[in-house]
Protein backbone atom coordinates (compact mmCIF):
# COMPACT_ATOMS: atom_id res chain seq x y z
CA UNK A 1 0.00 0.00 0.00
CA UNK A 2 1.28 3.45 -0.87
CA UNK A 3 1.94 6.09 1.76
CA UNK A 4 0.24 8.61 -0.52
CA UNK A 5 -2.99 9.53 1.22
CA UNK A 6 -4.05 12.52 -0.81
CA UNK A 7 -4.53 12.87 -4.54
CA UNK A 8 -1.68 14.76 -6.14
CA UNK A 9 -1.71 16.26 -9.58
CA UNK A 10 0.65 14.67 -12.07
CA UNK A 11 3.20 17.08 -13.47
CA UNK A 12 3.33 17.78 -17.18
CA UNK A 13 6.69 18.19 -18.93
CA UNK A 14 6.25 21.98 -18.95
CA UNK A 15 5.78 21.96 -15.16
CA UNK A 16 8.89 19.83 -14.73
CA UNK A 17 10.94 22.14 -16.98
CA UNK A 18 9.76 25.19 -15.02
CA UNK A 19 10.78 23.56 -11.73
CA UNK A 20 14.16 22.67 -13.23
CA UNK A 21 14.75 26.25 -14.35
CA UNK A 22 13.91 27.48 -10.81
CA UNK A 23 16.74 25.27 -9.56
CA UNK A 24 19.18 26.49 -12.21
CA UNK A 25 18.97 23.32 -14.30
CA UNK A 26 18.96 23.81 -18.07
CA UNK A 27 16.52 21.19 -19.42
CA UNK A 28 17.91 21.18 -22.96
CA UNK A 29 16.87 17.93 -24.62
CA UNK A 30 16.63 15.88 -21.42
CA UNK A 31 13.82 13.37 -21.30
CA UNK A 32 11.27 13.80 -18.50
CA UNK A 33 12.79 11.04 -16.35
CA UNK A 34 16.33 12.43 -16.72
CA UNK A 35 15.12 15.90 -15.85
CA UNK A 36 13.26 14.69 -12.77
CA UNK A 37 16.36 12.80 -11.61
CA UNK A 38 18.39 16.02 -12.03
CA UNK A 39 15.81 17.92 -9.97
CA UNK A 40 15.79 15.27 -7.26
CA UNK A 41 19.60 15.40 -7.11
CA UNK A 42 19.59 19.22 -6.96
CA UNK A 43 17.17 19.03 -4.04
CA UNK A 44 19.50 16.57 -2.25
CA UNK A 45 17.05 13.70 -2.72
CA UNK A 46 17.67 10.25 -4.10
CA UNK A 47 17.13 10.27 -7.89
CA UNK A 48 14.60 7.45 -7.66
CA UNK A 49 11.77 8.59 -9.98
CA UNK A 50 10.26 5.67 -11.87
CA UNK A 51 11.88 2.97 -9.75
CA UNK A 52 9.27 2.49 -7.02
CA UNK A 53 7.19 -0.29 -8.64
CA UNK A 54 3.92 1.26 -7.44
CA UNK A 55 4.97 2.03 -3.86
CA UNK A 56 6.88 4.99 -2.45
CA UNK A 57 7.59 6.24 1.05
CA UNK A 58 8.68 9.71 -0.10
CA UNK A 59 5.30 11.33 0.54
CA UNK A 60 6.64 14.89 0.26
CA UNK A 61 8.06 14.40 -3.22
CA UNK A 62 6.25 16.51 -5.80
CA UNK A 63 6.69 13.73 -8.39
CA UNK A 64 5.03 10.95 -6.38
CA UNK A 65 1.78 10.94 -8.36
CA UNK A 66 3.67 10.32 -11.60
CA UNK A 67 6.21 8.00 -10.03
CA UNK A 68 3.81 5.45 -8.61
CA UNK A 69 2.23 5.19 -12.07
CA UNK A 70 5.55 4.83 -13.91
Amino acid sequence: MSVVTEKRKTMKVGDVKAKAKELGIVPGKMKKTELIHAIQTAENNTPCYGTCNGWCDQSECCFIADCVKA
